[in-house]
């Protein structure tokens, strides 16, 4: 349950934030907002793209799961996965592996207890990445990178 609506990452995002000595409340609300839309712009593409999950296609598979409702592909839980790891791993500077194994392990457990096909994750994990990086850019384009005014290279100062 952990896992649905990118919470698993919204509640990392604190603690690893502490560890990286980042500030706590911005790396948890970027994480979230940028595991949200990653999740919205799944959901949106599940209905347009409305495949048929793989134990209503396939008469012998029985997932571990099935209260899935809505379409497989992509995988939601990959999106917020790959966005939420991306995100967490840019603004921290560090976890970044362990970050990606967490996200392929979800990804993986999609397809192990039967509710996706492998395509569904590496869609999902595609359009995570992708939310990910925009958000990145965000934030790098929004954030201040220095205290005080920058100065050009061709005036030295008291000379």
């Amino acid at each position: 349950m952990v896992a649905y609506a990118g919470l698993i990452w919204i509640a990392l995002a604190p603690p690893l934030a502490y560890w990286a000595g980042k500030p706590k409340l911005f790396a948890t609300l970027v994480t979230a907002a940028t595991v949200w839309t990653a999740d919205l712009l799944a959901t949106a593409l599940k209905s347009i793209v409305d495949r048929e999950r793989p134990y209503e296609v396939v008469p012998v598979a029985d997932p571990l799961l099935r209260w899935d409702v809505s379409s497989s592909l992509p995988s939601g839980h990959a999106a917020t996965s790959a966005a939420g790891a991306f995100i967490l791993a840019y603004l921290l500077g560090r976890f970044g592996f362990g970050l990606a194994l967490l996200a392929v392990a979800i990804g993986f457990s999609r397809v192990y207890i039967g509710v996706h096909y492998p395509l569904d994750v590496v869609a999902g994990a595609l359009v995570g990445l992708a939310v990910g990086a925009v958000s990145a850019a965000l934030v790098r384009r929004l954030r201040p990178t220095s205290r005080g005014r920058q100065r050009s290279g061709a005036v030295r100062p008291g000379g």
